[in-house]
């Protein structure tokens, strides 16, 4: 599993690096767009926290935030998960822990792990469709995409 995780992982750093990179290139300055990219890092922030068990991270879940300030969260938050899944063997182990509005639940750690990505591909698609709603383009973060540029088969 820890290879599978590694290259989930660094997928989904690659792609909030195209998003945002997307964004600056374009000029965009859509409060909701990123809104959106402040709710992906600050939940992969927040999640780490959970399975490292360190408190919550000083983020907001639906904060506001610039594009400097998330193009340095995404770095980090790429750079952190990825020291996690490389500095780790086992992901398979439960975790009890309390959501943000209070509630106790109890997951498997690989599912959390599974489920952080796909929360991030759902919400990059709703900025996709901002951006092209808003006459911007939106760029490919496609995982089979992701998996072409690794072999070569595809240029960014």
């Amino acid at each position: 599993m820890k290879a599978y995780f590694l290259k989930l992982y660094q997928y989904n750093d690659w792609s909030n690096q195209r998003v945002l990179n997307c964004i600056q290139r374009q000029n965009v300055s859509d409060e909701k767009i990123f809104s959106l990219m402040g709710h992906i890092v600050a939940a992969q922030f927040l999640w780490l926290h959970r399975i490292k068990a360190l408190p919550p991270p000083d983020l907001k879940l639906w904060g506001t935030y610039t594009l400097p300030q998330l193009i340095a969260l995404a770095n980090e938050a790429g750079k952190q998960w990825l020291d996690f899944v490389e500095t780790h063997d086992d992901f398979n182990r439960e975790l009890t822990y309390i959501n943000y509005v209070g509630d106790r639940y109890t997951n498997n750690v690989e599912t959390i792990m599974i489920h952080l990505v796909n929360h991030s591909t759902y919400h990059r698609a709703q900025i996709a469709m901002l951006l092209r709603q808003k006459g911007f383009e939106p760029i490919n973060t496609d995982l089979i995409t992701y998996d072409r540029v690794l072999r070569g088969q595809w240029k960014e």
